[in-house]
């Protein structure tokens, strides 16, 4: 190995550049952004004001913080459906003066005046939502609009009730806790605006409303095409924009229990340069509670640091124009880069050398010669298949196969023609296996393990595992289960063949060459899985040994069949059967006598071996050359290997021409014919075994014959 090869080696062995396109690709990356600002704020006016973070001083922030956060709140509702609220500076200010005149001079009791108080704020935000939702009028200049008439009402207010107020006094605990009260040294507008945030978070994350409102902010046209109420959900945030405005200007009026004609004025803009800031999208459908927190206290901070740095309010204004007008440019860059970014980071190629490539050649004397024993062979199911990745057969010969419509497929015995939809899905199934009760378990991919019934009730038995400690990507969620096998005791062995890759991209995890896959135990006495073997290179084919102790299993891109013990004297060692294939293997099934078959999906070429050991070259690729230019793996010629425990190729059987099954996904040997399966296929292929047993099954082989 030359010397820029072994530093090559070693170098993307112990630096890990996955972690930076893995941290990208996170949702919470949006909120490093003013996360990092934050801090920056702080060390900056913690170094210009000396006590700035003493805790007199964060009491005085952490009381106005609590009525900013109940307004940001609504606000952000109103922004992740795609609108604007530019009537939340003077909605509070007409909010303020109702709770003065009701509560503090007229002295209603809060349990009403409260509520009212909400009410009046949410019916300003009715009407923009009547005008905006339901009419279809501009969300920026409605709200203008309401703005300039609001504070007109506002105005003449004061006027007309300016010395009621003024005389006002409402000596209640109750309206003077609102005010001043705090619990265990919290403001009370802080834990009550903690609580609206928190239920606010729940809402758009885990409830229906919150979806519908996210997927209107995304899309409006598809989301009404979804069948959501689009017009009602607009509606809807900003009256919740109007209620929560509502309370935080009673929380206000408690506070000061004064009004002014300067009261509310600017709140738009700080609202919007603190949900901008946060990382709330201009557009909707992106953003989070927890990010507009933080643009709340982030603009606060400034507020209240520039005050006490004795700037004048025009100074104030400007300062949070220009850092609206900052939050604006990076929303927009970042919504139109962001994923270019990605697709130029996520990609993560490292270095992987295989072993040189086998002799193929026709009268080579290797043991994969071509020949091409499966041209021609009998279809089944032609034309009406699309992607049967796996066949299997029932106790009743009855074939099985899925489908890329999310369905499996039953072809009925004897002569295999007549079909039906055994059972509907909704993920492509890949890998079968039957257990001894008949139930068929499935590798879906996308969504998990499940388990069919031989009345086609479909069970979901697990769609995650445990977390890996170190991992930056959530590996708890099955991305891509692919094959299984059942052991003697019920426990099931299934592979995951990445974790960073979904089911329409997992020939994207070849470019990278390390170890994404995994072997996954499902338990059925607990209902739990637990991953047993990690770090393999795009495992597939599993298959258990009869002994019943130990399983065979394929790494597809490492070109190589490993087994593993997980019972018996052996427990938890590994070795490596076949260490060199001719190209990438796939599923592994046994064979009537007691040897076993492997399909082989793709075939290596010298070109992608030598690639794979130059992941500089496979990353400028990524990051230089379209996505359909890149150089893959050959999957476009089908064969299967024969071969026995110790690894000796016993049979090849090729497809030169590739018109019969130009990618071989699996195989099933039933009596006395190969079954061939392929995701890509439009069938299911037959072929004739000399000399197997004709009543050999493998039904029989696991579970033994009880016809």
């Amino acid at each position: 190995m030359a010397a820029s090869e072994a530093w090559t080696r070693w170098r993307y062995r112990w630096i890990p550049d996955k972690l930076v396109g893995e941290i990208l690709s996170k949702s919470w990356i949006d909120t490093l952004i003013p996360g990092v600002i934050l801090a920056a704020v702080l060390a900056f006016f913690s170094l210009k004001l000396p006590g700035f973070l003493s805790g007199s001083n964060l009491g005085d922030i952490a009381q106005i913080y609590g009525e900013y956060l109940i307004i940001i709140v609504g606000i952000t509702f109103v922004m992740m459906a795609g609108g604007i609220d530019l009537t939340v500076g003077s909605t509070f200010a007409f909010c303020n003066l109702a709770a003065l005149l009701l509560i503090n001079s007229m002295e209603m009791n809060l349990a009403l005046g409260i509520p009212l108080i909400m009410l009046i704020g949410g019916a300003i935000g009715l009407i923009n939502g009547l005008l905006i939702g339901y009419l279809g009028m501009r969300a920026f200049l409605t709200t203008l609009v309401m703005l300039i008439i609001v504070r007109a009402v506002v105005d003449q207010g004061l006027l007309d009730y300016g010395q009621t107020i003024s005389r006002g006094f409402n000596a209640s605990t109750a309206w003077e806790f609102m005010g001043v009260g705090t619990v265990f040294g919290v403001p009370s507008s802080l834990v009550v605006a903690a609580a609206i945030a928190l239920v606010g978070h729940v809402v758009l994350t885990r409830m229906r409303f919150g979806w519908h409102v996210m997927a209107v902010g995304g899309s409006r046209r598809s989301a009404y095409n979804a069948g959501i109420r689009v017009k009602r959900t607009v509606c809807l945030t900003y009256m919740i924009s109007g209620l929560m405005t509502g309370l935080a200007a009673t929380f206000y009026a408690a506070r000061l229990t004064s009004a002014g004609t300067d009261v509310g004025k600017g709140l738009e803009v700080t609202m919007l340069t603190a949900a901008v800031l946060g990382g709330i999208s201009l557009g909707g459908g992106r953003g989070s509670v927890i990010k507009a927190m933080l643009g709340a206290v982030i603009v606060l901070l400034v507020q209240n640091s520039l005050i006490r740095m004795g700037l004048t309010s025009g100074t104030s204004s400007l300062v949070l124009g220009l850092i609206l007008l900052a939050a604006v440019a990076i929303d927009v860059r970042w919504v139109k880069n962001r994923h270019k970014i990605l697709a130029r980071a996520y990609v993560s190629p490292t270095y992987f050398r295989l072993p040189p490539l086998p002799e193929t050649a026709a009268g080579s004397g290797s043991p994969y010669a071509l020949n091409d024993r499966l041209r021609g062979v009998a279809a089944i199911g032609l034309g009406e298949l699309d992607g049967p990745e796996d066949v299997i057969f029932d106790r009743d010969d009855n074939l099985y196969c899925g489908s890329r419509h999310g369905d499996i497929i039953r072809f009925f015995a004897p002569d295999h023609r007549r079909s039906e939809i055994f059972a509907h899905i909704g993920g492509h199934p890949l890998g079968l296996a039957f257990d001894p009760q008949g139930n068929l378990l499935t590798c879906v991919g996308g969504m998990g393990l499940y388990r069919v019934s031989p009345s086609g009730e479909v069970t979901k038995l697990s769609d995650e595992t445990n977390r890996s400690l170190l991992s930056i990507v959530d590996d708890s969620r099955l991305r891509l289960a692919d094959d299984l096998d059942i052991a003697p005791d019920g426990r099931v062995f299934f592979s995951e063949a990445t974790i960073r890759y979904e089911m329409y991209d997992w020939m994207v995890d070849a470019l990278e060459g390390r170890g994404n896959g995994r072997i996954i135990c499902y338990d059925p006495r607990t209902g739990q899985s637990r991953t047993v073997l990690p770090n393999l290179q795009l495992p597939n084919g599993i298959c258990v040994e009869p002994g019943g102790q130990s399983l065979l299993f394929a790494e597809t891109w490492g070109c190589r069949i490993t087994r593993w013990h997980f019972d018996g004297p052996h427990k938890g060692r590994r070795e490596v059967v076949i260490d060199n294939l001719p190209g990438y293997p796939d599923n592994i099934n046994r064979a009537s006598d007691g040897t076993f078959w492997c399909a082989l999906c793709g075939m290596r070429s010298p070109v992608f071996d030598l690639a794979l050991r130059m992941p500089d070259f496979r990353r400028r690729m990524v990051q230089k050359v379209g996505r359909d230019d890149w150089l893959y793996p050959n999957m476009n010629t089908g064969c299967v290997i024969k071969f026995d425990a110790a690894g000796t190729i016993l049979d090849v059987l090729w497809d030169l021409g590739g018109e019969a099954h130009p990618m071989i996904t699996s195989i099933r040997e039933h009596k006395g014919h190969l079954y061939l399966g392929g995701i890509y296929n439009n069938r299911v292929g037959r072929y004739h075994i000399p000399g197997a047993d004709p009543a050999w099954t493998s039904n029989a082989s696991y579970w033994g014959d009880r016809s």
